[in-house]
């Protein structure tokens, strides 16, 4: 490899980095804005059940507890592929992508429970909120499984490269984003909502 292309792939490789950042930082504003529309709309329950009537902190302690181990196996996984051990980081992933999964399962249910029993989003302003909320970050946890399940597949193919360790990490701060935006509904909404 000449210097030229290395120093293209390295300039490359920053302007792909900036533009995940920039990317993170738009879901901030995403994900402040909804919280913050989340708070107003929190007491407009139009005459219907309020969130500590319906949400359960139990509950979603277990989601919790699931999206923060896999939060860890993410974590064990980069360090696996930096050092060069492409069959634990594989392993790793491949485990973040369950806890993904079974966290999603969760929730699905959740809103499964509250829809039959006929809370929806039309409900009331909260509710709009509530669903609005949760479900944009459970869609964004849908994305974050297919990121992983591509780089899944590209680790498994290419092995522990410089650029599927850039790669990796990348994924893996988004996937801890995930997480401490679910510390936050965790808070606000779950622990909030008796108050």
């Amino acid at each position: 490899m000449t210097r030229n292309s290395t120093e293209r792939k390295v300039e490359q490789y920053e302007k792909a980095e900036l533009g995940f950042w920039l990317y993170l930082m738009t879901d901030i504003i995403l994900f402040a804005s909804l919280f913050a529309t989340y708070m107003v709309l929190r007491p407009n329950v139009a005459g219907g059940p309020s969130a500590a009537e319906l949400l359960d902190p139990r509950y979603a302690l277990i989601e919790t507890v699931v999206l923060l181990l896999s939060s860890f196996t993410c974590g064990i996984a980069v360090l696996a592929l930096r050092f060069k051990r492409t069959r634990l980081a594989l392993a790793m992933l491949g485990t973040t992508i369950v806890f993904g999964a079974v966290f999603l399962a969760l929730e699905l249910f959740e809103f499964g429970e509250l829809i039959h029993e006929g809370h929806t989003w039309q409900q009331s302003a909260f509710l709009s909120g509530f669903f609005t909320l949760v479900a944009t970050h459970g869609l964004h946890i849908t994305f974050g499984i297919i990121w992983g399940l591509v780089m899944l597949l590209y680790i498994a193919k290419r092995g522990s490269t410089a650029n599927s360790v850039r790669k990796m990490t990348l994924f893996s701060l988004f996937w801890h984003f995930l997480d401490l935006v679910w510390i936050f509904i965790f808070t606000i909404v779950y622990l909030g909502a008796g108050l």
